[in-house]
């Protein structure tokens, strides 16, 4: 919009503030300028008029007078013909010279009818001879001043007039809504600027054309209705949006302008007796684009998923909902496929969370490359996908695109500088099937999805009501678990291990027990997982920590020999920032020496979180704590690794254990991990040892220490008390 004129700024002003001057409201009175030569009716003439309301000046000249005229604005100049100097016309000349806006009676003895001709054809008011009687001379005067005002108060109306004139077209072209004007057949009589500004279009290429000329096919019939509506009534038709052609265009392609309209009916003005007619249309449009593009971005952030740019739950349960639908009407099949990416947390922990973005990117495009034109892809939650399959011909169909996503997710991708190998999860549930309603299908497709998860990930599973057993099973452990920690159900046990040689007791692993009221003992290997999925991991392991030092405390205060207590820390605990605070403050606050305890750590973990690994327990290895690495063989470790881990322990997992026989072709492992653990110095603990042909093989290879139900079952602490008195 263009600045506006300060001449608009002052009318402006007055017109709101009502401000405006008018020559009634002038302060000053009326200025007289008395022009004669002859001093005695000067006097006289300046003693007729004081008195009266005037401020008077005198000249006895005609250049004395016009050296006055040039100096000051006079209202009324009484003006004799024959000056001394020059002709009194003159003066009426120089006056109108200088543009004053002065009223002129000549008063002069020339009795010829020729100088008063001339003074009227000069611009006098009013030609008065002398003599002259008093009255009539200051009648002349009244009457001079008030032609005077008149014709100044017409003046200021005129221009008045005509800056409201050009005040009113400014605002209506420098508008920022759209203005106009149409005739009965609805042309254009009337566009302000904004057209061209807009949408490109000035008055001449309007005017005379029909409206129709703006619109786009789709807004044809609404806007027939707004413009012709004024014929039936003069009802205005208020926030009726359209889209109008714009001349412009975005990256070389036309757009369209959304606008807002109010129209309203002209109608020729009449008495009670007389029917209105309809002249036409006037009408104000605001441009809403910016306002609509924000509400169609607003629409898609809240339907759409914004990293992959596909529908999400809310969308994708809209989509479910009218192919069950249509599936209704047609008596088709619906499917329902969720896919989850294994091991996803690990790249975020691991690879970082931009490396973990760019795989749900990759996974979304190749999912969707295994899909069909009508299929629909969302994207629930995380790493969770669901497919919206509609009219598969069979529940092979549907397993042979599952079958695809799972080949196809197999494939190497690169996220970042790192190469990834992915694989999947994959659940599905059928309508009318499995369900009925699009919450009941998610739910059985993610149950079927969590049963494949189950059973060893990368595969895929066709819901069955027996999984939502299983389901239920699981959220009942879930309540019982919590329940458990609060009643205290979670006891510490005890597995010993053995010098194999003397048979005497060296240390005693750690390992958590759930007494379960209904199912008895539960093992470490079915707490752990569901505690670590529901958020109770650490605070778990802050409990095993806290028992297995008191029951260490009280041996000792017992009298009883220390021995070496094994404690398994899992990977989420020694992933807490405050890790090394809460073992070392453990450890103090039981008295207990820090040689006597020993972290277990998984060889998985080693890997993964190496580098704060090394850093984690290797201040705590020279507090003075023991560092064992458990499982070792089954991760993939390499020796570089385990030179600069704060090891003192290697343990061998019982699958290598439980494999030596004499015909076996597994125990070069264990002999590989033997001689490595030698060659570093560290102490080997063998776990599962139930035979005594295993004894035998481990002694004779080198490995000393024994941990398996050959020796000792895990056991309370009560039991453990007597065994080591």
């Amino acid at each position: 919009m263009s600045t506006l004129p300060d001449v608009f700024k002052n009318s402006l002003i007055d017109l709101f503030l009502g401000t405006e001057t008018r020559p009634e409201d002038k302060d000053n009175a009326p200025r007289l300028l008395l022009v004669d030569d002859e001093p005695l009716l000067l006097y006289s003439l300046q003693r007729l008029l004081d008195g009266r309301g005037y401020e008077i000046e005198t000249a006895t000249s005609g250049r004395e007078a016009m050296n006055h005229l040039g100096q000051h604005d006079f209202d009324l100049l009484l003006l004799d013909l024959h000056l001394p100097d020059i002709y009194g016309f003159e003066v009426l000349q120089h006056a109108a010279a200088l543009g004053r806006e002065v009223c002129t009676i000549v008063v002069s003895g020339d009795s010829d009818i020729d100088a008063a001709i001339r003074a009227l054809k000069e611009g006098a008011y009013a030609f008065v001879r002398k003599p002259y009687k008093p009255d009539e001379l200051l009648h002349t005067v009244h009457n001079a001043l008030g032609h005077l005002q008149s014709r100044r108060e017409n003046e200021r109306i005129r221009e008045r007039l005509e800056q409201s004139e050009q005040l009113y077209r400014y605002l209506v072209d420098e508008s920022p809504d759209l203005i106009y004007t149409l005739d009965i057949q609805g042309h254009f009589t009337f566009v302000n600027r904004r057209f061209e500004t807009l949408l490109g279009y000035s008055a001449a290429d309007l005017l005379g054309q029909h409206y129709s000329v703006l619109l786009i096919p789709q807004e044809s019939a609404i806007a027939d209705h707004v413009f012709q509506e004024r014929r039936q009534s003069g009802r205005a038709s208020r926030n009726v949006e359209l889209r109008l052609r714009s001349q412009f265009k975005e990256e070389g392609h036309p757009f369209d302008v959304s606008l807002a309209f109010n129209a309203v009916g002209i109608y020729s003005q009449s008495d009670e007796q007389t029917q209105q007619h309809y002249l036409g249309t006037y009408g104000i449009a605001r441009d809403i684009s910016e306002r609509r593009r924000a509400e169609d971005l607003l629409a898609y952030h809240a339907s759409h998923d914004i990293l992959t740019q596909l529908p999400n739950r809310s969308l994708f349960k809209e989509r479910l909902e009218l192919a069950m639908i249509q599936s209704r009407r047609s008596n088709q099949t619906v499917a329902v496929t969720i896919v989850d990416l294994d091991r996803f947390k690990w790249i975020n922990d691991n690879l970082g969370l931009l490396a973990g973005d760019e795989v749900l990117r990759i996974a979304a495009l190749r999912i969707q490359s295994c899909l069909n034109s009508g299929d629909v892809l969302a994207r629930l939650a995380g790493d969770e996908f669901t497919v919206l399959l509609a009219d598969p011909s069979s529940s092979a169909d549907v397993e042979k695109i599952a079958t695809c996503i799972q080949k196809t997710m197999g494939e190497p991708c690169q996220a970042g500088e790192h190469e990834i190998y992915l694989s999947v999860s994959i659940g599905i549930s059928l309508y009318p099937e499995h369900g009925n309603t699009a919450d009941s299908l998610i739910r059985n497709a993610e149950i079927a999805m969590n049963h494949a998860k189950a059973g060893g990930k990368n595969g895929q599973a066709l819901y069955e009501p027996s999984m939502h057993n299983a389901s239920h099973l699981k959220v009942s452990l879930e309540r019982e678990l919590r329940q458990a920690v609060r009643e205290g159900e979670l006891v510490m046990h005890y597995q010993p291990q053995v010098d194999g040689r003397s048979g005497r007791i060296v240390g005693v692993e750690a390992l958590m027990r759930w007494q379960h009221p209904e199912r008895g003992l539960l093992p470490a290997g079915e707490i752990i997982p569901l505690a670590e999925e529901i958020g109770l991991l650490s605070g778990l392991s802050d409990w095993v920590l806290e028992s297995t030092l008191t029951d260490l405390e009280s041996w000792l205060d017992a009298g009883l020999d220390p021995v070496r207590l094994s404690v398994n820390i899992s990977p989420t605990y020694l992933e807490q920032d405050d890790f090394i605070d809460r073992v070392l403050t453990s450890v103090e606050r039981h008295g207990a020496q820090a040689e006597h305890l020993e972290l277990e750590v998984t060889e998985g973990l080693a890997i993964r979180n190496f580098d704060a690994a090394i850093r984690k327990l290797g201040f705590l290895a020279n507090a003075g704590l023991r560092v064992a690495i458990d499982d070792f063989g089954m991760g993939y470790s390499s020796l570089s690794y385990l030179h600069r881990f704060p090891l003192n322990t290697l343990k061998i997992d019982r699958a290598f254990v439980n494999a030596i026989t004499s015909q076996s072709q597994r125990t070069p492992i264990v002999q590989i991990i033997i001689s490595v653990a030698r060659s570093l110095e560290l102490d080997v603990v063998a776990e599962g040892v139930e035979r005594p042909d295993q004894v035998d093989f481990l002694l004779a290879h080198g490995c000393n220490i024994m941990q398996g139900y050959l020796y000792h079952r895990p056991m309370p602490a009560s039991e453990l008390v007597k065994l080591l008195r």
